[in-house]
């Protein structure tokens, strides 16, 4: 049954895209807010075997977590091969300047908010750590500390829990509204695609159109895929061997480690000319990304919101929200475009994983590697500044 559903879900993007072929609106909403949409529902029917689910016997991770690490690992490779890294470094100085924006917006949030509730909850200065990991870094930044400071396994549970929810909401607004209400509201410069000397972009190598999915299967492109498929899985197996020699000498670093080499094999492959122009393969990674966004939302468990905690909901929803707010407006201080104030945002909110499928949202590749690169930086920071964060508020 559990290998059943692993193919269901391997499987269930391409459902979607068949039918946004046929049916306008669909192709309007993306493909990414409906696996988005359709996981949340799917996860939440009660209807995924407990084999699928739940972790093993043994400790060890789901068959749903394991799709997600697997999906997003090979997948971000075959993503940056297609991409001409001399165009897309352009706009990366900016994001990183725009990623400290965000490391310094969501720590002065968890201030205020640790400020607020460090009387009445004594593990007030736990939940602010979790914050700053999972929001410079990602929710492996989280639970790669969370033994160091202390916090227990059903506040962690429901911390993610919370975090899936809210999350999923604001990928929907990030690629829907959110260019709009950051230039229009927030006032936030619009992305200039047209600035001097900015190289266009072969819109024939990388292509977001719903249309362009079927020619996945063309004879023609098969063999080359399969090259950049095994390419993508090497990298995968190289990079985990990497996390676990890195998780001997210090078990919280071996995931960033792991994304680092993912990230740096993939973009150094690039250069190489057979590789990047190898068809399709910007499509065939996309693909295995929106089966990532769709066991990611099928994870969110509407049945622990029952239960309501609301520090940690506070904790996660306030340092969403707020922290967006106040980021934008550091953004705009320092003339940041709205792409790439959102890219660099969802990099940092939700991790480098969901960037590419923003980006597509977005129509605009050209942000892609800048919201990657702050990203990969969030993984580093995100264990150092979580444990300093929780250190530091314990001595207020």
């Amino acid at each position: 049954m559990a290998l059943l559903c692993t193919l269901l879900f391997v499987a269930f993007p391409s459902v979607i895209i068949f039918a946004s072929t046929k049916i306008k609106l669909l192709e309007k909403i993306g493909v990414v807010l409906l696996c988005y949409l359709c996981g949340m529902i799917v996860g939440n029917l009660g209807i995924l075997p407990e084999s699928f689910t739940s972790p093993a016997a043994d400790g060890s991770d789901s068959i749903l977590s394991l799709l997600q690490s697997i999906s997003i690992c090979i997948g971000l490779p075959l993503v940056l091969f297609s991409l001409d890294i001399k165009t897309f470094f352009k706009t990366a100085k900016k994001g990183m300047l725009c990623m400290a924006c965000a490391c310094v917006s969501v720590m002065a949030v968890t201030f205020v908010l640790h400020l607020v509730f460090r009387t009445s909850t004594p593990e007030s200065a736990q939940y602010a750590a979790g914050a700053v990991a999972v929001y410079t870094g990602g929710t492996v930044n989280f639970g790669a500390i969370r033994n160091s400071i202390g916090i227990s396994h059903t506040d962690y549970i429901l911390f993610n829990t919370y975090d899936s929810i809210v999350s999923v909401v604001y990928i929907f607004f990030m690629s829907t509204v959110g260019r709009t209400f950051f230039t229009r509201v927030m006032r936030l410069p619009a992305f200039n695609k047209n600035e001097k000397n900015r190289i266009q972009l072969d819109s024939s190598v990388i292509d977001e159109s719903v249309h362009t999915y079927k020619q996945l299967l063309n004879k023609k492109y098969i063999a080359g895929l399969l090259g950049a498929l095994g390419l993508s899985v090497l990298i995968f197996a190289v990079s985990y061997a990497l996390n676990l020699l890195v998780s001997r000498l210090d078990p919280s670093l071996g995931m960033t480690a792991m994304m680092l080499c993912i990230t740096t094999l993939g973009i150094a492959f690039s250069f190489v000319p057979k590789i990047r122009s190898i068809a399709k393969s910007f499509q065939l990674g996309m693909y295995i990304i929106y089966i990532f966004c769709f066991s990611v939302a099928a994870s969110a468990d509407f049945r622990s919101l029952m239960h309501f905690h609301l520090p940690i909901f506070c904790y996660v929803f306030v340092t969403i929200a707020a922290g967006v707010l106040l980021h934008a407006l550091l953004s705009k201080l320092f003339r940041v475009d709205a792409d790439t104030f959102i890219v660099t945002s969802v990099s940092a909110v939700c991790s480098p994983p969901f960037v590419p499928a923003v980006a597509a949202a977005l129509g605009n590749r050209e942000v892609l590697v800048s919201g990657l690169a702050t990203g990969v930086v969030g993984y580093a920071l995100g264990n150092y500044l979580g444990n300093a964060v929780y250190w530091l508020y314990n001595l207020i």
